[in-house]
């Protein structure tokens, strides 16, 4: 079981999002618990500025961006739209 802990950043975007989005969270989160690479979360790891991170998908091109900090503990860093996790990498 992979233990959570969201970046203050996380916290900042994830009362943002749509309601629907947290709902589709917080279901793929458990998922995530078990199996961080489990097939329907398509977890990748990032390139470019971003290449030190992971991400897994949520509905409507959410994306989840994590790291691990250790083999079974998981910084959640940010969670957005696809649209603002493109200006992650150039930020």
């Amino acid at each position: 079981m992979v233990k959570i802990h969201p970046s203050t950043r996380f916290k900042r975007s994830f009362k943002k999002i749509p309601f629907h989005i947290k709902k589709d969270f917080d279901k793929k989160i458990e998922i995530f618990q078990k199996d961080p690479f489990y097939s329907s979360l398509y977890t990748h790891k990032l390139n470019g500025n971003l290449g030190d991170y992971y991400a897994f998908y949520l509905q409507d091109s959410f994306r989840v961006m994590f790291d691990f900090v250790e083999p079974n503990i998981v910084l959640l860093v940010n969670i957005g739209s696809h649209d603002q996790y493109k200006k992650w990498e150039r930020g």
